[in-house]
């Protein structure tokens, strides 16, 4: 996905963010800032927001010294969406249609995103929501075709805390899962230790993707990680970063994701707070 005028508005309000997670005081900040600003200032016409993000942090790890700023912030969004775990089990065994359920929590899920805001809609009052609104792109029908014909799953993270909905939904597939996290940390997005702490290595078996971008750039992932993107029937992608980097990476590629800023939004011609069942398009 392309690189809007907006992104940059955005970069500038993570960069603060993420200076300050990383325990900064005022002079390393604006030290930060400086060197994003020049970043900014020269990007390659062609790059994505991923690609960018993965710039900025590495910037922020730098001059922090911090090599995982949003640690503590990830371990207390995990803690907090496993206090619903039991109850989204529930919900699930109650329903009419399990995998459809788990389906909506595990988008329900993507509203932990400390790359949009700090801020978010309380996880519930998000469940009762997405659970009762309709897709605003519907590809559940091609979802449930292609996983009856495949021999397991690729499932491809995104948030720390939103695994624990992952996790919900992987326990309702009836399908061996591979789940990808990151290769090393950026944003809040989930790394292994992140996947675990959610109780992932229960119910899938878990790899990284050797890289640091929140997304899935493929050219920067380690091979094994792309052997198992080449090999996979059927590839689910969580949250906004995957979309930006898979949104046209072929239809064996699903991304499910809510709608949280205005350049997804324009980008995908639906209103924010939709939620995306989406497969993806050729090159």
């Amino acid at each position: 996905m392309e690189f809007y005028l907006d992104c940059y508005a955005c970069f500038v309000r993570q960069t603060i963010n993420a200076a300050r997670h990383a325990g900064c005081d005022d002079p390393v900040q604006h030290k930060i800032m400086i060197k994003v600003l020049e970043l900014l200032q020269n990007l390659d016409p062609e790059t994505t927001p991923p690609h960018v993000a993965k710039a900025v942090h590495g910037i922020i790890r730098e001059y922090s010294n911090n090599p995982d700023p949003y640690k503590e912030a990830k371990a207390r969004c995990t803690r907090a969406a496993m206090e619903l775990y039991d109850d989204l089990k529930a919900m699930v065994a109650a329903s009419d249609d399990p995998l459809g359920t788990a389906l909506r929590l595990a988008i329900a899920g993507n509203i932990i995103d400390l790359g949009v805001s700090d801020e978010h809609e309380d996880l519930w009052h998000t469940v009762d929501r997405v659970l009762a609104q309709d897709y605003a792109v519907d590809d559940e029908g091609l979802l449930r075709r292609e996983m009856e014909k495949a021999d397991h799953i690729l499932y491809l993270g995104d948030n720390a805390g939103e695994t624990v909905f992952d996790r919900v939904l992987i326990e309702t597939m009836e399908k061996p899962v591979v789940y990808a996290v990151r290769g090393r940390p950026v944003l809040n997005d989930a790394i292994m230790e992140d996947a675990i702490a959610a109780g992932l290595d229960k119910v899938a078996t878990l790899i990284d993707n050797g890289a640091d971008a929140p997304g899935t750039i493929l050219s920067l992932c380690k091979p094994e990680f792309v052997e198992a993107f080449n090999e996979a029937p059927v590839i689910i992608a969580k949250g906004q970063g995957n979309y930006e980097t898979l949104n046209n990476a072929g239809p064996k590629v699903f991304c499910l994701l809510q709608i949280k800023c205005p350049v997804i939004e324009r980008d995908m011609g639906a209103p924010m707070g939709g939620i995306i069942l989406r497969q993806s398009t050729a090159l």
